[in-house]
């Protein structure tokens, strides 16, 4: 199935069933939003599937399906935990500032709870006061769960993945280094971010969802330019069973609850670090990370972070260039506080 929804202005929206190509949409009759359709899944998914096979087949009532008129698929969520499960990404940082990197990375991996209350659109811009703060994207797979109990192992721990989707996880770069020196994690430096406006089931990706892991290559642009491809399925050292696992060790999380894959990271074809694709690269899913590799390779970065103007694109297309979760659209624009 692929689902989506609907801004209406209200804090939970209206929950969508969209076509397979992405043309067509219904309201849901099983479920009125995404939350009330998780919070019930195994009655209310086949009557979802139901809907959605009658709108593939010709559904009279569809209306043209309009992706920028979509909030994030769960406007908010009772849990938003983002890993990292690309440890190439972590060994960067690392070595950019000549740091080592403790052997518990490539074995244990690292998962933060980030504010789940204020996610933006996918077609909303970001907005901040300043651009000294670093504002960076950063291209993500997530999925959306059902309740999972406290323990589960990661071999029965991609059994409770109901949704997949992507997802811009706007990082403050220039913020981070203070509240990481304190010791106790991220708060301003992590903002709302950006999911697809589309979430999927697993099926949908048929072999391309795989030990879970989505295995297509994650497309960023940047001003319009190809700046990151990716692949999802490379390097990606801890996949989403491990991630469940690490998160539900010490307590249950509730259906709606999102877990990220942290930022996309491919090593460079000679096993070093990546290039970007002006050079043949695959390129990145943020900016960190070639400023790290400018800074591995010539001493310091020459890529800016991003500036009031500057647009960011994130989607995902299948073997055909096919869009499979719509697009994340984003410009970047000040923002001007309360008076």
């Amino acid at each position: 199935m692929k689902l989506a929804t609907l801004n209406n202005n209200t804090r939970d929206g209206r929950l969508l069933v969209v076509s397979t190509d992405l043309t067509k949409a219904v309201e849901a009759k099983a479920a009125n939003t995404m939350q009330g359709a998780l919070d019930d899944w195994a009655t209310i998914a086949p009557q979802l599937k139901a809907e959605y096979d009658e709108l593939n087949a010709g559904n009279a009532a569809a209306f043209d399906f309009d992706e920028t008129a979509c909030t994030s698929p769960l406007p908010r969520a009772p849990q938003w935990l983002d890993g990292s499960a690309y440890v190439n990404h972590v060994e960067l940082v690392r070595k950019a500032r000549n740091a080592e990197m403790p052997p518990s990375f490539w074995e244990d991996p690292l998962m933060y709870q980030g504010g789940s209350d204020t996610f933006l659109r996918p077609h909303q811009n970001i907005h901040f006061e300043t651009t000294d703060w670093g504002i960076d994207m950063e291209a993500e797979t997530a999925v959306i769960l059902d309740d999972v109990p406290m323990g589960v192992k990661k071999e029965k721990a991609l059994d409770y993945v109901r949704l997949i989707m992507l997802v811009n996880d706007v990082s403050l770069r220039g913020l981070i280094p203070q509240e990481l020196g304190k010791g106790f994690g991220f708060v301003q430096s992590k903002p709302s971010s950006a999911f697809s406006p589309i979430a999927i089931t697993p099926d949908e990706l048929g072999d391309n969802w795989n030990d879970g892991k989505v295995t297509l290559p994650i497309c960023v642009d940047l001003n319009n330019a190809p700046f990151g491809r990716a692949d999802a399925g490379v390097d990606m050292t801890f996949n989403f069973g491990q991630l469940i696992q690490h998160a539900v060790k010490s307590r249950p999380i509730s259906a709606g609850t999102i877990i990220g894959s942290g930022t996309i990271s491919n090593k460079g074809a000679d096993g070093g670090p990546g290039k970007p694709i002006s050079e043949g690269g695959l390129g990145y899913s943020c900016l960190a990370e070639e400023r790290m590799v400018e800074t591995i390779l010539h001493g310091s970065p020459s890529t800016s972070f991003m500036q009031f103007g500057d647009n960011v694109k994130i989607y995902m297309n299948d073997a055909d260039g096919n869009s499979i979760f719509g697009m994340i659209d984003q410009d970047v624009e000040q923002y001007n506080p309360p008076a």
